[in-house]
């Protein structure tokens, strides 16, 4: 028995492993939109290509409208709000939200003056739409009663901007119904914040009772989905809270059935690479979930949103429904003190149970260093001392193997002819020396789950987006531009073979002497902060295992 030999089997395993995560992304199946239940609301977008809403359906893009191009507004009016963390383009008709860019965060270091737009009509197709419908009776025309996300609203300026030492800034829009109805929708926006609170305010200067929902919604154009190392990607889509988790629907789900589910609580998101918007509504309100698919002039949208009970506002008295709207990064401490379950929208997938408590103890570090290049040093220094021991055992028992390995060869060649007898003779060294054959595997086992942990952290953790480390290492979450780290990881692997004990079967020998080439050319495209991390634990498990082989074998 090679002892070797299961070492090659869990690289393949690993690789292997790559490969189904990859299949995972693409053919997993998702979450199956329940059927609402007797007594709820009616059925969201019934029709998404009807001009006009009609009771208990939710408007769309009238399918004969035209899509806007830049510079227009769909027959609104464009109000421009910036503050120090959001610029904002809303349009009169509706409150509809063109347009949402983050001035904190560049598109890339090289674009350090372009921010990363979220909401984007003009290009993806992607808004934010919000609006009221009526419960009208016959004989009552609902859009005069309610403004629906197609409404004409007024503005009293084209620009609002969060002043120097302003912490609030409010964006009224008003619109006139029949019957002294007076809505006023306000964008309440605050200093440091990507949360934007929305409400409909409705006065009723008619003598009737006033009835009606809110409904909030995403839409966004098709996107094909993005791949990266392995095909692994960033999932780009709908999300939203279901029984109290998160749940994603895919564009091609939506395709294929609508989501028509009574939620209390939660929230609707649309999620791309660190980024999301998301509707919040109050914790305790019982809402319907819809989602539907429209066609406007050949462009397709795919829209996820939820309605609100209906409420009631008696003549002379005022309502108001209120929600919340993020839009911004998928910050995991914001995200989780905004809504229950939004902070799993930094989707680690089946490797969150690894991938969290690594990030936790990642902010821990950098809170003290200041930098996430050496956060990760740092962090495979820890992982190495949590795992020291079990470590040191495997090494012993590998120094232990070096040390018989001229035993072993010497088996190989006397038992050539007779695998029984050559297997009895090693396994009788091995009782005899108190070797464990399997106890080198043990470091590669421990290195693959928080190698896989890490990937995804990188991967998805906004917070090292575009973090930097030392010299030309500017963006750790991306490969190295001159591929230095894996160059040297390959270097520290195949270094540290020279410390195991030589294989005994030629073929085996040829194999391990092409792992580190193979593993360099591997790594040349994961992320630099991810090798970092594979080479500052090469160097420090060779510095443990020459001790235990000096210690052991007499020799370095």
């Amino acid at each position: 028995m090679d002892s070797q030999r299961p070492f090659l089997y869990l690289t393949l395993l690993f690789m292997l492993f790559l490969i189904w995560t990859t299949w995972q992304q693409d053919h997993a199946p998702k979450p199956e939109p329940t059927v609402a239940t007797s007594g709820a609301a009616p059925a969201a977008g019934a029709n998404a290509a009807q001009d006009v809403p009609v009771q208990g359906s939710v408007p769309a893009l009238p399918g004969n409208a035209a899509v806007p191009v830049s510079g227009e507004s769909g027959g609104g009016q464009v109000v421009t709000v910036r503050t120090d963390t959001l610029v904002l383009r809303i349009n009169t008709r509706g409150g509809e939200v063109l347009e949402a860019d983050l001035p904190t965060y560049p598109v890339s270091l090289e674009q350090a003056d372009k921010p990363v737009r979220i909401l984007d009509m003009n290009g993806r197709n992607y808004v934010a739409q919000s609006g009221l419908q009526h419960l009208a009776v016959e004989g009552q025309d609902a859009k005069t009663l309610a403004p629906d996300h197609l409404a004409t609203y007024t503005a009293a300026q084209n620009e609002y901007k969060l002043a120097d030492g302003q912490n609030e800034l409010v964006v009224p829009l008003t619109w006139q119904g029949a019957n002294g109805v007076t809505v006023t929708k306000r964008f309440v926006f605050k200093r440091g914040s990507f949360l934007v609170d929305v409400e409909h305010e409705v006065k009723n200067g008619s003598g009737n009772v006033w009835s009606a929902t809110e409904y909030r919604q995403l839409k966004h154009g098709h996107v094909a989905e993005g791949s990266s190392l392995f095909g692994v990607y960033a999932y780009t889509g709908a999300a939203y809270y279901h029984e109290g988790a998160y749940a994603k629907l895919s564009f091609s789900d939506m395709d294929e059935k609508k989501l028509d589910e009574t939620i209390t609580g939660g929230w609707v998101a649309m999620q791309e690479h660190y980024f999301l918007s998301a509707w919040i509504p109050p914790r305790d309100q019982q809402g319907q979930y819809y989602s539907m698919v429209t066609q406007n002039q050949g462009t397709k949208g795919y829209v996820l949103g939820m309605r609100s009970p209906v409420q009631q506002v008696a003549p002379g008295a005022t309502g108001v429904f209120k929600s919340g709207f993020y839009v911004g990064p998928k910050d995991q401490d914001t995200l989780a003190g905004i809504a229950d379950a939004l902070d799993l929208t930094v989707d680690y997938g089946i490797f969150a149970f690894i991938s969290k408590p690594i990030f936790w103890l990642m902010q821990m570090i950098h809170k003290v260093v200041g930098n996430w290049g050496w956060t990760i040093i740092f962090l495979t220094i820890i992982i190495k001392l949590l795992f020291f021991y079990p470590s040191a055992m495997s090494y012993k028992s590998m120094a232990k193997m070096k040390a018989v390995s001229p035993k072993l060869k010497e088996i190989n060649e006397r038992f050539a002819d007779d695998p029984q007898g050559k297997q009895k003779a090693m396994m009788e060294i091995y009782r005899k020396e108190k070797i464990n054959p399997l106890g080198g595997c043990l470091p590669i086992l421990i290195q693959i789950p928080v190698f896989m942990g890490l990937y995804w952290v990188l991967l998805e953790s906004v917070e090292l987006r575009q973090a930097p480390w030392l010299l030309w290492y500017k963006d750790l979450s991306i490969m190295d531009p001159y591929f230095v780290l894996p160059v040297i990881m390959g270097a520290s692997m195949y270094f540290q073979q020279l410390l195991n004990p030589p294989q005994v079967d030629p073929m085996q020998q040829k194999i391990f002497q092409f792992m580190p080439v193979i593993f360099t050319v591997m790594f040349l495209w994961f992320p630099a902060g991810l090798v970092l991390y594979w080479v500052v634990n090469n160097i420090l498990s060779m510095a443990q295992q020459w001790y235990i082989n000096k210690k052991i074998v007499g020799h370095a």
